[in-house]
Order: C-alpha cells, then structure tokens, then sequence
C-alpha cells in the first residue's frame, strides 16, 4: 500500500475509533468484544483499502464489516482464546456511554444477535432500512420484522412507572 494511502487509512482510524468501539460494545455486549469487532473489521478494511473508491462510504463500510462479524461470531460455539491467571495487558477506558446497569441495556443484551444489530444499526447508527439491509446481506421486511420483534421483546422486559397524581 502506498505511504499516502496508507496515512489515509491511519487518519480514518485515530478519528473514528471511539465510535467504532462504542458501535463495537452495543454489538457484542461488553467492551474487549466490541474491541476485538473493530480490530477484526479494520483488518478487512485496510486489506480492502486500495480498492475503497468512495472514501466518504468507508465507515459505513467498516459498520456493515462489524455488523456481519458479530452475527458471525455469535454463532460460533467454541472459542480458540485461552484464558490466563494474570492478563498479558492493562484495560483501555473509553467513555461509557451506556452503563451496565442501565434497565434498557440488560434488556437489549438479552436479544438475539440479529435483532441487537438491526438495533444498534438502525437507532445508534442512525442507518435506513434500505442501508441497514444493506449492511447485514439481508431483506428490508427482514430488518422490519426483526426491528419489531425486538422492540416488543424490549417492551415486555420493560416497564414504565405509572405517574401518580
């Protein structure tokens, strides 16, 4: 890869990876997942690079990238990590911007992982239908059907306190 398209890439990358890891977490769950989504889909994007025209479409690109990921690896039953008695590294912080004891989020983390990305990709991304279909290789009546059924499994986990007069 050339220097200057290499640079690109990098510029994209330092402006753009908090809200990927942010997009990364509501995907997966939790935040070394949702940072392990990222790294996997800017191996694909920066292997993709020179071939990228529209370099406006490039996070829309690495979203659908991530979005394919995670439905991908949720349907994976064994995992190849290994675990350790002492972590190799020191946690990176981002800023939360959902806590974990937020009602709503237990609840979106309890969805399938089609229907948290349809969520995430539609109401946090703020994609169309037509573009979240895009995104996840599937039909706009798929993103519907899948965006209602989530919604009413959220509003039955959910409920509102009654206003008292």
């Amino acid at each position: 890869m050339k220097v200057d398209k290499e640079a690109g890439f990098r510029e994209f990358v330092a402006t753009r990876q908090t809200a990927l890891v942010r997009t990364g977490r509501l995907l997966t769950g939790d935040w070394s997942s949702g940072e392990d989504l990222v790294q996997a889909a800017l191996v694909k994007t920066y292997l993709a690079w020179p071939k990228i025209k529209d370099k406006d479409a490039v996070e829309a690109y690495v979203r659908k990238t991530m979005a394919r990921l995670a439905v991908s690896w949720s349907r994976k039953r064994s995992s190849t990590e290994q675990p350790t008695a002492e972590p190799p590294d020191r946690p990176v912080s981002y800023p939360d911007p959902v806590a974990d004891d937020d009602p709503l989020w237990r609840a979106v983390r309890t969805l399938p992982p089609g229907q948290r990305a349809v969520l995430v990709l539609r109401f946090h991304a703020d994609l169309s239908e037509a573009d979240t279909a895009a995104a996840l290789g599937v039909t706009v009546g798929t993103v519907k059907s899948q965006a209602a059924r989530a919604l009413t499994t959220l509003r039955g986990k959910l409920t509102v306190p009654e206003v008292t007069r």
